[in-house]
């Protein structure tokens, strides 16, 4: 998605503007308030994470509660867990902007403060934080939500399925002895193994290969924005 335009900051002797006691009561009752809102829309991220995990959890528990327990619930969660990134990915979105907004005001209010430093009039922070009031949008595209969290949990997840899957076919009904096996195992009825086994490698693949064009996609946007870096 478009970057916000680069803002010029005024010179280092431009004037201070010194903030009322009320404007400063006022910045941190909004700060308070981003912050619950990012809080709460963090809460929902876990909740999220949560169900992924407790459903690979039970896909586990039932395909190795035996050794003629089929894999075929390793394979199904799989796909269900792609349905939750994507709902976490549209929750990180929202959860993005109040935490970008909480993030601002800590770099560029609370810290010049702290740190003696006052505050610029028309300082490019002020404008950009009151632009995303009036016109609010998120942060980020949907493909760079899903890459970021699909990098930071959920890739493990699908690592965990992927071994759980093929350790499956590996030793159940008893260990394997040639490589040829692992496609009679993985058969689905009528669906022949050795399709089953391409459409694990491509699924799992293209999360990898997905996962790392958003990085690179992170990387350069990273590089385009140089400052104001909380909003985004």
């Amino acid at each position: 998605m478009p970057m916000p335009p680069e803002i010029q900051h005024p010179p280092a002797g431009a004037h201070l503007h010194e903030f009322s006691a009320a404007e400063i009561g006022a910045l941190a009752h909004l700060y308070r308030g981003e912050v619950y809102r990012s809080t709460v829309w963090r809460t929902r991220l876990d909740s999220t994470t949560n169900w992924a995990v407790v459903t690979t959890g039970i896909a586990l528990s039932v395909t190795y509660s035996g050794a003629d327990a089929s894999p075929l619930p390793l394979v199904l969660v799989g796909l269900l867990v792609s349905v939750f990134l994507l709902y976490e990915a549209r929750r990180y979105r929202y959860f993005n902007v109040w935490r970008a907004r909480a993030r601002l005001l800590e770099t560029d209010f609370y810290a010049p403060m702290i740190n003696g430093e006052g505050l610029r009039l028309g300082s490019g922070w002020t404008e950009m934080l009151a632009k995303d009031y009036r016109e609010p949008r998120y942060h980020i595209s949907f493909a760079r939500a899903i890459g970021r969290r699909l990098r930071r949990t959920y890739a493990w997840i699908f690592v965990i399925q992927a071994i759980a899957y093929y350790g499956k076919l590996a030793i159940h009904p008893v260990p394997l002895t040639t490589l040829a096996e692992i496609c009679e195992r993985a058969a689905i009825g009528p669906i022949p193994g050795s399709l089953v086994v391409a459409a694990g490698v491509l699924f799992h693949g293209g999360w990898a290969i997905f996962a790392l064009a958003t990085l690179r996609i992170e990387i350069a946007a990273r590089r385009e924005r140089q400052s104001l870096i909380a909003m985004g």
